[in-house]
Formats: C-alpha cells, sequence, structure tokens
C-alpha cells in the first residue's frame, strides 16, 4: 500500500478511536453516532447482514456501521450516508460500510458486484477510501463507477478525482477517464476516455 493510503488510514483510524472515546462516555450519544445513513430506492431484494442477523431492507431503513449491505439479481438500492453522499449499487453487489463519518469521510469495502458514488460538488470535499479485492480507490468529493466493465473491473469518473491504486502502480482519474484492472493482483492499466456507450453501460448496471 502507499504512502498516501496508509496515511489516509491512519488518519481514519484515529478518528474512529476517538469517536469510540468520546461514545464510552455515554452510550445513548454512541448509539445515535452508529446511524450513518438510510436505504432507498430499493428495487427487488435488498439485505444488510448486521452482526447475527440478516435484516430484509426497504427503502427508509436505516444503516449502521459496520452494515453489510448485500443485493440478490435483478435487485438495485441506494444507500444516502450522512452528509449527502449516495451510493448506487448494482445486481449481485456486496458494500460493506466499514467506517463512515459525515462530512470527514471513511471506509467502504466493495466485496463484489459494481457501485456508483455520488456526492454533491458545492458540499465539502471527504477523503474516503473504497477497498475492493483488486485495489485501492481514493476519493474526494467526486461521483464515479467502480465495478464489472467489458470483462474487467473498471473505474470511470464522472465529475472530481480519484486515486486508483492496485499491484503498486497509482493512476490519477479525472472527470471523463477510466482504466481497467485486468485481473485480481494486476496494476491498472492506462488512463483513457471512456465512450457513451460504455459509460451507459455502467451506469445501466448500477439501475441508472
Amino acid at each position: 500500500m502507499g504512502y498516501f493510503f496508509q496515511s489516509l488510514l491512519n488518519r481514519r483510524q484515529a478518528l474512529a478511536a476517538l469517536a469510540l472515546a468520546l461514545g464510552l462516555l455515554s452510550r445513548p450519544a454512541m448509539a445515535a453516532q452508529q446511524f450513518i445513513g438510510k436505504a432507498s430506492n430499493i428495487r427487488g431484494k435488498v439485505v444488510a447482514r448486521r452482526i447475527k442477523d440478516t435484516l430484509s431492507l426497504k427503502s427508509g431503513a436505516g444503516l449502521l456501521l459496520k452494515d453489510s449491505v448485500e443485493t440478490e439479481a435483478e435487485s438495485f438500492a441506494r444507500l444516502d450516508l450522512a452528509g449527502r453522499t449516495r451510493v448506487h449499487l448494482g445486481s449481485r453487489t456486496r458494500l460493506l460500510i466499514d467506517r463512515f463519518v459525515a462530512e470527514t469521510g471513511g471506509i467502504l469495502e466493495l466485496g463484489e458486484g459494481a457501485m456508483l458514488l455520488d456526492r454533491p460538488s458545492k458540499r465539502p470535499k471527504i477523503d474516503l477510501v473504497i477497498r475492493s479485492r483488486f485495489g485501492l480507490i481514493a476519493v474526494r468529493g467526486t461521483r464515479f463507477f467502480a465495478g464489472p466493465s467489458k470483462g474487467v473491473f473498471g473505474v470511470f469518473v464522472a465529475r472530481g478525482a480519484v486515486d486508483v491504486e492496485a499491484a503498486g502502480v497509482t493512476r490519477r482519474l479525472t472527470a471523463g477517464d477510466g482504466v481497467d484492472i485486468p485481473a485480481e493482483g494486476e496494476p491498472p492499466g492506462e488512463v483513457k476516455k471512456w465512450g457513451k456507450a460504455r459509460i451507459d453501460e455502467a451506469l445501466a448496471s448500477v439501475g441508472l
């Protein structure tokens, strides 16, 4: 992992430890802090795996830290996280909300499938890391897609900028740029502009 990503994760770990320490002073406050958003625009079957429970999600259901949200075939969901950060999930997708603090950032883990993260450009930038088995994506207030595309794992930025790191190689993507990671353990390819057909296909895969 590169120095930039390690520093970012260390920052997030320190914030999480501080939040935990403050929460221990008041159990009600800690419980309230754990709710970091809600599910909306549910289509098909979507569940949240929470500790030992598996809950069927309906639009308006609250989301907690450490929830693993999973969509089944031909199912879609939108996660409205605190601070107006939205995550659209495609069919057969699994996303773990590892850490998240509104207006600060956190860590999301994309286990399988496709996602699109969207944060209004007028909102304050946040430090967010998306982990997947293909690599790491460092985000600072943007709209981007990550997931299967044309037989590879693709990342496309519609607005803002992200850094994609895999196998010791980091690529910077800005608006209109895309990059492919051919397989797990391989570095990202060269940054290229994606055409409209591929962009539309990526958006359709997350229900947009």
